[in-house]
């Protein structure tokens, strides 16, 4: 009974952790990937520089400047080229 109780505790606990990471970087087959030229494009149109860019957990992770001139990082959709969630470079 105990051990059903832990799984239970730890499945519960981690769900939405894994649900989250699922939303912001979702499972897209490599083959239905937007180039990094469509990407940095739109990344371009939205006030972003883009530096660099690389595959990071079923994300496009691009280091660029924003149209205030400060360093981050932009994650995209790999599917759509939608901005996922954007962090300061520190």
């Amino acid at each position: 009974m105990k051990t059903v109780l832990i799984a239970a505790t730890l499945v519960a606990a981690l769900a939405p952790a894994v649900a989250i990471a699922a939303d912001n970087c979702p499972n897209v087959p490599r083959d239905q990937w937007m180039s990094d030229a469509a990407i940095t494009e739109k990344a371009k149109e939205l006030g972003y520089d883009i530096r660099s860019m690389e595959a990071e957990d079923g994300c496009l992770e691009a280091y660029a400047i924003d149209k205030d001139g400060k360093r981050v990082e932009v994650y995209f959709h790999p599917g759509t080229g939608d901005v996922l969630r954007v962090k300061a470079d520190s």
